[in-house]
């Protein structure tokens, strides 16, 4: 598995220095507090993927309200699902300012906004922009650091955790649907929609567990050893990440001398502040406002530093050919998992099955195996003798397999164990945190990952209309599944490839330097 510096502890330019510096390990790191991160990060996962899996209840009230097309209303819940994941490199900019915990309460503030101003709909239009865009954006807020802060809090078992954490998806797909459609019943969509944005109000509950380790605690993760043999993977591999180190990316040289000069700004306005003591209250009252706004604007600029030069700098993470590819592989992965839940009842009546489906859905077993495959995936990476990265690739490949055999399947038993199989395959979504944070470290990972997602983001939105299209030409769903089967397929070679690229150039640059 490729990985940091900053994960293992490994200087590769002086072997040496391998552990050479302990420090006492802080005990929130992989126990204490981050199980409570863990909780948090479960709810979260709960109340706004688990929300978004059930939206198909509104949907359904929604279609009766306002009587517009099918395809028109569920833009509502596309729009909410993918702004959510697509808002995050944006978040990222948020995180680098203001951390995860204020990221994360503004963000449960704004999605109950969302789902509050959404009681008030006239239109679907108006859906569009309180529930798609408000709700969206506050969701991302808050998915974002929840994801972020379980790898922050966790070394040793990032895996378990993450998969921990990620099943509350698969919980909240249970629970809200059920709520949902107990609560429309009862009281009918719009005061569902009010009673909804009140309970996401606990989202600024858990963004207020997220507290932040102190940045000693972030930087001892860097002297945590690891089993010799994901070393030996991480030597091999971590040309990758040593490229962005190479160009700059993880220098701190430009933000030390950035720092220098904003503790020069503040030290003057706290001496004017000393100065003026003397004054009237009124110029102390403006003195505290411009020392306040002095900070504020210290911290932005800073944030906005980091954020920039991530994304759009000479030394950017795009300069790490991987994270590219992991990156296209994103773009193609998300979709692939969507349209079955999207096209499996309609392959189920076309194969005659619905009074099995009806039953025992089959979407159902894939959204169950899906939370056993997250947790039975995490705890196998985190196993000394297995990697990270072989383990993703593994579900990547079952996944895919699964998805363009799928189509051949016409008995409810087949398509049952076929479903199974997705399910349990599709729990490496618990990894990539991982193994986004194996790649750039934990101090790129918000900005990194929110780039991920945003990929998902992409894929989500247009995925699911892009199969629709297929089938509206080919009259035929197998088409669907195969066409995104192979798209799918196109990312997982470029996650192949490109390592092999990063071994073989140390390699000829070293024999360049033995004939000089």
């Amino acid at each position: 598995m490729y990985a940091s510096h900053e994960d293992i502890g490994y200087d590769f330019g002086d072997d040496s220095k391998v552990g050479s510096k302990p420090i006492k390990p802080n005990p929130n790191v992989d126990g204490g507090w981050a199980w409570m991160i863990v909780l948090s990060s479960f709810l979260v996962h709960i109340l706004i993927m688990g929300s978004q899996m059930a939206l198909g209840i509104l949907n359904i009230e929604w279609l009766e309200e306002f009587n517009q097309s099918r395809g028109l209303t569920a833009w509502v819940s596309s729009l909410s699902m993918g702004i959510t994941l697509i808002v995050g490199p944006f978040i990222g900019l948020f995180i680098s300012m203001c951390g995860c915990r204020k990221t994360a309460i503004i963000g449960g503030i704004l999605n109950a906004l969302g789902w509050i101003l959404s009681a008030y709909a006239s239109s679907v239009h108006y859906l569009f922009l309180t529930f798609g865009v408000t709700a969206g954006v506050g969701s991302g807020m808050v998915y974002l650091p929840a994801v972020v802060m379980v790898g922050h809090y966790f070394q040793k078992r990032r895996a378990l955790a993450q998969g921990l954490s990620t099943t509350g998806t698969g919980f909240g797909a249970f629970l809200m649907t059920a709520l949902l459609k107990y609560l429309c019943t009862e009281f009918g969509w719009r005061n569902t929609m009010f009673i909804q944005g009140a309970i996401s109000l606990n989202l600024c509950v858990c963004g207020a567990l997220m507290r932040p380790l102190s940045p000693k605690d972030i930087v001892s993760e860097k002297y945590v050893v690891r089993s010799n043999s994901e070393d030996n993977q991480a030597k091999a591999l971590s040309h990758s990440a040593e490229t962005i180190k190479s160009n700059g990316v993880l220098s701190e040289e430009p933000e030390k001398k950035e720092e220098a000069t904003n503790e020069e700004v503040l030290d003057s306005v706290q001496h004017i502040d000393i100065g003026g003591k003397s004054g009237s209250g009124r110029s102390m009252y403006g003195l505290r406002i411009l020392k306040t706004v002095s900070q504020l604007t210290v911290t932005v600029r800073k944030g906005f530093a980091i954020w920039y030069s991530s994304y759009f700098g000479a030394a950017s993470l795009f300069t790490n050919r991987v994270f590219v590819a992991f990156i296209i592989w994103a773009l193609f992965a998300y979709s692939s998992f969507v349209i079955p839940f999207i096209h499996l009842p309609e392959i189920v009546k076309q194969y005659k099955l619905s009074s099995q489906n009806n039953l025992f859905p089959l979407t159902s077993i894939i959204a169950i195996v899906h939370i056993f495959g997250k947790v039975i995936l995490g705890i196998i990476s985190d196993l000394p003798c297995i990697s990270t990265w072989n383990v993703f690739l593994m579900a990547n490949f079952t996944l895919v397999t699964c998805i363009l055999t799928l189509p051949l399947m016409q008995t409810y038993i087949s398509l049952a164990v076929v479903c199974a199989v997705i399910g349990f395959s599709s729990g490496y979504f618990s990894l990539m945190p991982v193994v986004t944070e194996d790649l750039v470290g934990t101090k790129h990972l918000a900005n990194a990952y929110g780039i991920i997602i945003c990929a998902n983001g992409i894929s989500a939105l247009f995925g699911p209309p892009f199969a629709g299209w297929i089938y509206d030409i080919t009259q035929k769903y197998d088409f669907s599944f195969y066409i995104s089967g192979l798209l799918y397929m196109v990312g997982i070679v470029f996650l192949l490839i490109q390592p092999c690229i990063q071994k073989k150039q140390p390699r000829e640059k070293s024999t360049e330097e033995a004939q000089l």
